[in-house]
């Protein structure tokens, strides 16, 4: 009797950890997946730097900037303009007086994770994903 249950012990033993194994491998995501997680995440930090240097240059200029070569001219920071896989430039058009545009090309779709990463107004889906902004005022 003894030995019957320590075999069926080890049997549940192993049958947990067989078990957590699989799970473990169902919530890690492949080397690709991640690689396209983390230059999507790039794309968004890139753009909040660009967004609040808009900002420190509407109020440092009192007017937007006609195109990010101008935002990069006035060495606000070391901001990167290009995207970090393509190398295209990011797009950023005037839309009004204090409204403007940013542009960039996503790769995947974050879902419910990109909120709790971004925000609500961050949240982007695969594909060109824009962004309506408004300058304001730095306070210091």
């Amino acid at each position: 009797m003894k030995a019957s249950t320590s075999r069926a012990f080890a049997l549940v033993a192993v049958a947990a950890v067989v078990a957590a194994v699989i799970a473990g491998l169902n919530l890690i995501r492949s080397p690709g997946e991640e690689r396209e997680r983390r230059i999507d995440a790039r794309r968004v930090s890139e753009l909040r730097t660009i967004a609040n240097t808009v900002d420190l240059y509407w109020t440092r200029e009192g007017r937007l900037p006609v195109s990010l070569d101008e935002l990069r001219a006035a060495q606000l920071g070391g901001l990167h303009y290009e995207d970090p896989e393509t190398s295209r430039p990011y797009e950023y058009r005037i839309i009004g007086e204090k409204g403007y545009e940013l542009c960039a090309e996503f790769v995947r779709n974050p879902g419910e994770e990109g909120r709790h990463l971004y925000g609500d107004f961050w949240t982007h889906g695969a594909g060109r994903q824009c962004y309506r902004l408004d300058a304001k005022k730095v306070v210091r």
